[in-house]
């Protein structure tokens, strides 16, 4: 089976474990029946706009031209720094697109990647943003009721606790020795006493796996399609946005929006 087109970040269903779909042009692929199969992915050397569809040489914010990217709301230094969103004072790129993303209710959590980190994402993103980060587990900390607020709350913990991934720690976790309600008693503590009217009790904790497992790997290769246009390897697990060959290589999909390529399936 072969197909070919422009790719788009993985699509997740959260099911046990977590079942992936990746956009290949006009079809889509269900990336779990793939597992433990010979795949070929070869680079078109041609890059779409995931947006408007042209052509670019580059690509900006995972997958937009420059033109997208200097005026689409999407692409707004909001969106990779919530305490930037301007959209509650009326400020916006698209007021209706920051009325349906921004002015909405968002929530702060903790989650465990390859270590305990502090994050930022809109309620309906839960939980599929914390399956793009391939947290293994994630508490919700705050409720607030638009991005900037959530943003705050992000920057004042940011002292204290990191908001990055470790994404090779993160393909390695399994498990871990961490408390998320404890780390959330403790963790309130540090909320500035402005914000703690937004602190939410509910402490329930959501636990993903993955169709991966890390046996045998202590140390991942990370790969593009810029400098390894063509990838032919034994597909041998899926987390986060990452796909895992058994040669312990990886490709993160969602850096690599738009790009056009020839996927070829091996039974």
């Amino acid at each position: 089976m072969i197909y070919s087109g422009n790719i788009q970040k993985m699509r997740s269903v959260f099911e046990n474990p977590v079942k992936y779909f990746l956009q290949c042009g006009d079809s889509e692929i269900e990336l779990n029946n793939l597992i433990g199969k010979k795949i070929k992915i070869e680079y078109q050397n041609r890059i779409n706009c995931i947006s408007c569809g042209a052509l670019t040489k580059t690509s900006f914010c995972q997958g937009y031209c420059y033109s997208c990217f200097t005026s689409l709301p999407q692409c707004d230094e909001g969106v990779l720094n919530p305490e930037k969103d301007m959209s509650h004072l009326g400020i916006s790129r698209d007021m209706e697109w920051s009325k349906q993303n921004s002015l909405i209710d968002h929530y702060v959590y903790l989650a465990l990647t390859g270590n305990l980190k502090v994050g930022v994402t809109r309620h309906t993103q839960i939980p599929t943003r914390w399956i793009d980060q391939g947290a293994i587990e994630a508490i919700k900390l705050a409720k607030t009721p638009h991005r900037n607020l959530a943003g705050q709350i992000e920057v004042a913990l940011k002292q204290h606790i990191s908001d990055k991934t470790n994404w090779s720690k993160m393909l390695l976790a399994t498990k871990h020795d961490i408390d998320l309600i404890q780390s959330k008693k403790e963790i309130m503590t540090l909320v500035p006493d402005e914000f703690k009217k937004y602190i939410t009790l509910d402490n329930s904790i959501t636990k993903i796996e993955y169709p991966f497992a890390p046996q045998g790997i202590d140390k991942f290769t990370t790969i593009n399609f810029d400098t390894n246009p063509e990838i032919e390897s034994k597909l041998i697990g899926i987390k986060g946005q990452y796909l895992i060959f058994e040669n312990a290589n990886v490709l993160n999909i969602r850096k690599h929006n738009g790009y056009f390529v020839n996927i070829e399936v091996y039974d």
